[in-house]
Formats: structure tokens, sequence, C-alpha cells
């Protein structure tokens, strides 16, 4: 067959799939088809659209020949991924306007930024949101301009991006993004955009099997469409370059029913690849329609469906330049970020930017005004039906409902002020408070954790909910069902990403892992604390709920699983972060727990970072106490020191020979020991014991709102006076939060400091200097004049020996002594 005929035999094939599709929506009730053409025209400005952002900086319409000066002198940006999410962007318009089926569209490939913002100001949303980006030459000026530029928006599908909730700056996200979205947001459809090279990351690939937690009659639906252009920046890309019988075995074998769209290769016509993505967008719409009628008939209780997916490969840089210098670049790795890097100093270059340009025709795209043609209507979802606006999901922010925060007062332990230290399982004791709140929020809380609910004695939960699971069933399973509100999978990045997703379409949850483990997404929370930071900035972006963290099974209280479990290093990476955003709390017991999750639970755009035992503790506060602690942040305990007048309501006032501070419930136990120790074998030493439960109230108010005031600050852990500091976690933080104090030069921190095992909990303390003697024997060292007073030496020797004597008998015995495990706290006399 002749080219001539081979063409016309393709456009032949076309017409009649437009026709059968037509037929398709006659017979369901649907509007009429969008011609293709309008969809390639879509396709077209958004191309031109995209590629005008990383070149020009002036004469947006090409109203004349193109100069130097028109383009920017830098030129930041990705075109090879653009043409790929904009013909993508466009077909989801098409099903959209056909169907009416609210579709929200996540963004994974890096640097897409070009490609989203194209297509938000083409569907009006973008000149909405900023007034001053209008949708004529001028808007489209400033649309160019702005881009990758000084003082305007970022090269990925940022804060600043309409819709968008997954940046794509770090790659690996987006699946998981999208399956956190979907969750109990029924009749939505999330369309994911996986990049290729995203698809080599260990959280996308943990991402694939999202779809075992999501139930089709109370969950929306999630499209994933692997994008296989073939190249990362320098490199080819796994998944492009395997056999094509091995990749859909890959997508069968994670439960989906893979959909093949390949074209654009050897100059085909992209009609003949509309044609094609059509049928694919179609077909998926179809299976996910009648995943959902054959749910709600009941079949979802029997087995799980095989959702739809979409392979799309096309050349990476489609429709750019072919070759450039003796080079190829369309479909090569050298399409990647700029094609033509020496616009400005190179006229051939130049010249080959404004003829791709002028490729996309532009003139049929826009009118003299630089307005969208009336044509492109057709294909733009009315109202909240457009992905860059869809508030049902709320993809701009916004929290959907207020969370149900049941009383504390059921769920609080007793404690006698005159007999304190009666022990409790703190986390225990929030479980039955969370089983109440997720009774009470039964469509818009969910809680998060990979495979460790149940071991950070949580359990409770399980009274109220089960674990979300649409696998197979067994008869000896336990706590799983269609409709669980609990998702655990082993992966803190598949638990932390759908919860992401699904704090920022507006609804709220928990994640609670062991501390140690929490590291795996250090990355991950570095990017949600930005984009956090980011979203500030755009004023219509809506509140979200925070991301709070339950860190327990935690460094102190490892010593069974040993070195590889003891790690208290998050908060250190949490701290680095903008102050306006990141909280720490450090809950000493049950009560004070249940306060700071309340409190936890009623912020917005935060990140909130929760450490709390699971073993058995002692418990300090009452209630109200608990409730007053945590509303100051941090507090003298007088019933716990040793100073005159210390039971005075002013006790700060009065100055100490000593203060031991304490945060962390392990520390604070150990504290309040040392402090009993001292008033035993000292009881004219004066000794002020500091508890404290916002760990921000440290650092100075000028760095974070929490900081405390000078004067407050120095009124309770004075100007002079040697400070002992028992922390949770490693002692330089202490320092970092507290260097510009007055007195810092005499704060002496005792905590973790890289040394473990599998050993008695005693002995973690004693392996890192933690214990109530070495706290103690510190005090003896670091107040002035005492080290070489009568008597000292021999109570040092006795505490050295008592150090001692502990280790041997653990190491003999394989638990810790009665003197140690069977303390308990003796409340000192008062005058």
């Amino acid at each position: 067959m002749s080219e001539a005929g081979e063409h016309q035999h393709q456009h032949q094939q076309e017409h009649g799939r437009e026709h059968e599709r037509e037929r398709e929506r006659e017979r369901h009730g649907r509007a009429a088809s969008v011609p293709l053409e309008i969809v390639d025209a879509w396709w077209r400005a958004a191309n031109y659209l995209s590629v005008g952002q990383i070149y020009l900086m002036a004469n947006p319409l090409l109203a004349r020949p193109l100069e130097p000066g028109d383009i920017k002198p830098r030129l930041l940006g990705h075109w090879g991924t653009s043409p790929g999410l904009n013909l993508v962007y466009a077909h989801l318009n098409r099903a959209i306007v056909e169907r009416g089926t609210p579709t929200i569209y996540v963004c994974g490939p890096g640097h897409g930024g070009p490609a989203m913002v194209a297509n938000t100001w083409l569907d009006g949303t973008y000149s909405e949101l900023f007034p001053a980006v209008t949708a004529d030459r001028d808007g489209m000026h400033r649309l160019f301009r702005q881009f990758s530029f000084p003082g305007g928006i970022p090269s990925h599908a940022a804060p600043e991006t309409p819709g968008s909730i997954n940046e794509g700056g770090e790659l690996g996200y987006s699946l998981m993004h999208a399956y956190g979205a979907a969750l109990d947001n029924p009749g939505l459809v999330v369309a994911c955009v996986i990049g290729d090279g995203e698809a080599e990351t260990g959280p996308l690939a943990a991402s694939w099997r999202g779809h075992s937690f999501l139930n089709p009659v109370t969950d929306g639906a999630v499209l994933p469409i692997l994008h296989l252009n073939g190249f990362k920046i320098a490199n080819p890309t796994l998944l492009a370059r395997i056999p094509e019988a091995e990749l859909v075995d890959f997508f069968r074998g994670n439960g989906y029913e893979p959909l093949l769209v390949t074209g654009g290769f050897d100059g085909e016509d992209p009609m003949a690849v509309h044609g094609r993505m059509a049928d694919a967008i179609d077909v998926a719409s179809e299976r996910i329609a009648a995943i959902r009628t054959d749910a709600a008939a009941g079949a979802f209780a029997v087995t799980a469906p095989r959702w739809p997916a979409i392979v799309l490969r096309t050349p990476k840089g489609w429709t750019g330049p072919g070759v450039v210098d003796g080079k190829q670049v369309e479909g090569t790795f050298h399409a990647h970020q700029v094609p033509l890097a020496g616009v400005r100093e190179n006229p051939e270059h130049l010249a080959m930017l404004e003829a791709w340009l002028r490729s996309y025709r532009p003139d049929e795209l826009f009118d003299g005004e630089g307005r969208p043609v009336g044509a492109l209507d057709a294909l733009r979802p009315d109202g909240e039906l457009r992905m860059s606006a869809n508030r049902s999901a709320h993809v701009n922010g916004g929290i959907a409902r207020p969370l149900a925060l049941p009383p504390l007062a059921p769920h609080t332990i007793a404690v006698d002020p005159g007999e304190r230290g009666d022990s409790g399982e703190a986390t225990r004791v929030l479980g039955e408070w969370l089983a109440e709140v997720m009774r009470d929020n039964p469509d818009d809380f969910r809680l998060f954790g990979p495979d460790e609910v149940a071991s950070n004695r949580l359990g409770a939960v399980f009274d109220v909910t089960a674990r979300a699971w649409a696998e197979a069933m067994h008869p000896l399973d336990e706590h799983l069902a269609r409709e669980g509100r609990v998702i655990e999978a082993l992966s803190e990045h598949l638990m932390q990403g759908m919860l992401e997703g699904y704090l920022l379409t507006g609804r709220h949850g928990l994640i609670t892992s062991y501390e140690a483990f929490i590291h795996i997404v250090d990355s991950m929370f570095n990017q949600h604390a930005k984009w956090l930071e980011s979203a500030k900035q755009v004023p219509w972006r809506g509140d979200v709920a925070s991301l709070t963290y339950l860190l327990s099974s935690h460094v102190w209280r490892q010593d069974h699983n040993g070195f590889s479990h003891q790690d208290p290093g998050f908060l250190n990476v949490v701290v680095n972060k903008q102050a306006d955003i990141v909280r720490v709390y450090l809950p000493p017991d049950a009560n004070t727990l249940l306060e700071v999750m309340r409190h936890a639970f009623d912020t917005q755009n935060r990140v909130n970072v929760v450490v709390a035992g699971k073993q058995p503790e002692p418990q300090w506060l009452a209630p109200d106490e608990a409730a007053a602690h945590v509303e100051a942040g941090l507090g003298v305990w007088d019933w716990a020191g040793n100073e005159p007048g210390s039971d005075r309501a002013d006790a700060a006032a009065s100055e100490p020979d000593v203060v031991i501070a304490c945060a962390g419930d392990v520390p604070t136990t150990e504290a309040i020991a040392a402090a009993e120790l001292l008033r035993e074998r000292l009881p004219d030493l004066r000794v002020r014991l500091v508890n404290v439960v916002d760990l921000m109230r440290l650092q100075d108010p000028q760095h974070h709102p929490h900081g405390l005031p000078g004067a407050a600050f120095d009124a309770i852990f004075t100007r002079s006076a040697p400070v002992i500091f028992a922390f949770h976690g490693y002692p330089s933080l202490i320092h970092q939060l507290t260097y510009r104090r007055t007195n810092h030069a005499n704060i002496h921190v005792r905590g973790f400091v890289e040394r473990g095992t599998t050993t008695t909990p005693f002995d973690m303390l004693h392996l890192n200097d933690l214990d109530r003697y070495r706290l103690a024997l510190d005090v003896l060292h670091r107040v002035p004049g005492l080290e070489g007073a009568t008597g000292i030496a021999e109570i040092a020797d006795e505490w050295h020996a008592a150090r001692s004597a502990a280790r041997e008998y653990a190491y003999e015995h394989g638990a810790d002594p009665d003197w140690i495990t069977g303390w308990r706290f003796a409340a000192p006399p008062r005058a």
C-alpha cells in the first residue's frame, strides 16, 4: 500500500472508531462526542504554552519573528515529559465532558509544571485564581515570563498550580497520593500519570497494590497511566525496555488490566494516537463504571476487582526538535530538559525554536487578542468538574468537615497527687479514645501504620472498625473487612503517602510507626513540610488537617529488638524545617498524651510529631494537671523537686542549686528518680525538676512561635544554676534549640549517644548514661563546691556501685533487679 493509501486507510479506521464511540455514547445516554480534532487542538495549544513557558519572556503570540531579547536568559524547564502530560489532560477532559465523572489529575513526572500550568490556563482556572494572568495576550505574556523565573513560579506542579496535590519535585509519591485521595471519595476518578523514571523508585513500586485497600462502593477509583517515553535524564528507563509481554504480566500481576497505547514514532500522524488514546480512556471509564455497578450489587464481597491501567508509550519530547546540531533529540534523553539550549546566542537555534512554536499553528488556537479560540470550549468541563478546580475532592485545599473530637474524660487515668506513679500504658489509653474518634468520624478519618497499630497498643480501634482489605479473605483472618478504616502495609512510604493524599483532599488522619523506622520517610516528611510552607503563600489554597505522627516502640523500650530498632533521630530532621510548620511533643504519661493528641488533631497546616511509649510507665499527672501542662508546654513539677517554698504556686520564683530537666517518658522517670536520690542523701540541696512536653518551647521565640520568652525561660531554668537535662533523643538537639538562652553554657544534656544492643531497659539507659544514678552523679559534679564537700565522694561511690550492680544482675539473670523494676516514687514531705 502506498503512503497516501495507508494514510487514507488510517483515516477511515479513525472515522469508524469515532462512529462506534458515538453509538456507545447514545446507548449510555451520554453527551455527544467531542471531535478528536478539538482534542488535538487543545493538545497543540497546551504544547505551545508549555514551550512558551520554558523559552519566552516576550512576543508570546509570535507577532513578529523571534529575537534574542524575547528569550529568557536562563532556560530552566523540562520539555520531554510535557507533550505526554498534555495528551492525557486533553483526553481526560473529553471523558469528563462526555460522562460528567468528577476527575482529578495527579502529575507524577518531575518538572511537569509547564504542562499542568498550560492546561489550567486553558480551562480558565488559572486566570480565576491569578487575575493578573488573564486569558489573553497580556496574560499569556505573564504566564510565560513567570515560569522558572525569579519572583515567579516553580517548574513542578507545586502548590501554586491549581488542582495539584503532588509536586513531583521528588519522584515516587504520585500513585500513593492518588490512592489516598480516592479513599472515602465515592464517584471520584483519580487519574495518576506516572513517569517511567518515577516507576523505578521504591515508594512507587510499593504503590502498585494500593487498590488492595479500595472499596469500589465507598471509595473512588484510581486510573494509573504509566507514561513510557523511554528515558530519564541521561539513561533509558527500565519498564520502557522490557518486552511488552513482561510489561503486561507486570501489570496483571499487580492486579490491573493494562490497556496499551503506543504512537507518535517515526512521524506518525498524531490523530492516529488520539484515536487509540480515546479508545483506551473509554474502555477504562466503562470498566471503572462496571466495577462500581458490580460492587454495589455485591460482587465485591466475594472477589477483588481487576482495575484498568493505561500504558502510554510516546517519544520523549514528542513534536519537539527532531535533530539539533546533528544529534537526534526527539525520542532520546536529549529531549529531557531544554532541547535547544543556545537560543539567545545561536541564530540557527533561534530559528528552530520559532519553527517549533509555529508547528502548533497558534493562529488556529488563539485569536488576535491571545484568547483561546471558541472551539476549545467544547473540551472545557464546567465549573467544579474542571480537574484544576474539582472541589468534590478539595484539590485546592479546604477541610471537608471539622473533626469531631470526643471528650477525653472517660479515658483519662485517675492520678492522686499524693500517690503519683501508678503504672499505665499511654498508647493503650490513647487507643481507647482513638476508637471513639473513629466512631464519631466514620467517613473522613483514617489510621495508617506499617503493620504496627496493634503492636503500638492501639488495638482498641478494632472494637469499632477493621483493617481495610480488598483481597482474598481467609477464615482465620482477624480484623479484616471490606469497609475497614485502618490501613496497614509494611511500607512507611505507602502509609504516609496515602495519608498525605487523604489530608490534601480535605480529610483527617494519623500515622503510627516504630520510632527508629520512621526515618524511612525522612525525605517524604521534608517534601510535605515544604508543600505546606509553599501553600501558605498561595492565598486561594485552603487549610488542610495537620499530618500527625505517633511514634511509639521508641528507642528506650526497644531493648528486646536491639540496636537496629534504636534511633530517635527523626526529631533532628523535623526541627530543621520552618518553625511555623513543625511541632514536637514528648508527653510523659497517658493523660498528657491524650491532651497532646486532642490538640494535634485540632490543628491545620502543620506537621506534629508525638513520641510516646507503649510499655507500662509511671503515670504522673492528673487530667486537669495534664491539660494545664500541655497548654503551658513545660513547667516546674514542684512535687518532684526539693526547693524551699516549692509548694507555692509561684514555684519558679525561687532559686535552686540545680535544675533537673526532662523531656520524654523514660527520661522523665529517670529524672524524678534522680531527684529522689538527691533528696534522700542531700536533703538540703535545692533541686528543681522541670518537664518539657512541647519541645519547641525551648527555642528562642524569634525562631519559633512556641518559643518561651527569655524572661520566662530564665525564671524556670535560671540564669546561672547548672541544668542537667535528661532527653529522649540525641543531646545535640537540646543544645541546638537552646543556644541563644542566657544559661546555655550551664545546660548539660544526657540522651541517646548511639549505644545500643539487645539488653534490659535499665541497661539501655546505663549504656547511654541516661540512668538515674548518672544524672544524680552529674549533679554532684556540676553544682559548684559540691563535688569536694565532705561525704560526697562516698555518695558518688555508692551510686557508681549501684549502677554496676544493676548491670551485673541483668547480665546474670536476664532482667533488671527489683530495686529498679520495683521502684515507686515517694513524694517529698512538705512543710
